[in-house]
């Protein structure tokens, strides 16, 4: 393992449970730091079947610097995310350091609204496929997709796959 700076979660309401909590552990387990990042330190924050998760840290205490890589997570929540300057300023900032941006389901919304997205090929939940390919990206169905420092999955059944291409960016 290089560098053990932390790995940052993105973290609100409605997200997929296990596109949280499966990267937060993977990666605890390979041996980095991992941190939940919401818009308020402490709070607490419903996923889309209510389990709940607490957020580490506030966006504004997280400096991209501090991050080894960024994980998007999926469900609803990159949708309140994407409203928020300051979480899409924190992705594009990950993504320019050439750190890995990873962004699972609905969490490729984050680089639509990023403005990241031009040539880059990428995949996300189907549903999202017309945004993707608006912002610039060539979409491409398979379970996971690397480019560059952008890794891009579907569904949770994707995150093996996704994780695995994550933390080899990280070693």
């Amino acid at each position: 393992m290089a560098d053990a700076k932390k790995v940052g979660i993105l973290l609100h309401f409605n997200f997929e449970e296990p596109e949280v909590l499966y990267p937060l552990y993977r990666f605890q387990e390979a041996g980095y730091p991992t941190v939940t990042i919401g818009p308020v330190k402490g709070t607490t924050y419903n996923g889309k079947h209510s389990y709940p998760v607490v957020a580490d840290m506030s966006v504004t205490d997280v400096k991209a610097e501090d991050l080894s890589a960024l994980i998007i997570p999926g469900g609803w929540s990159p949708d309140y995310l994407r409203r928020d300057p300051r979480f899409v300023n924190l992705v594009k900032d990950v993504y320019e350091l050439g750190r890995p941006v990873a962004a699972i389901c609905h969490g490729p919304w984050m680089f639509c609204s990023a403005r990241i997205l031009q040539g880059k090929k990428a995949t996300g939940f189907v549903s999202i496929k017309d945004d993707m390919e608006n912002a610039g990206a060539t979409y491409v169905d398979a379970p996971v997709v690397v480019d560059g420092n952008m890794i891009t999955s579907r569904t949770p059944a994707d995150l093996p796959q996704f994780c695995k291409a994550t933390l080899a960016q990280l070693s």
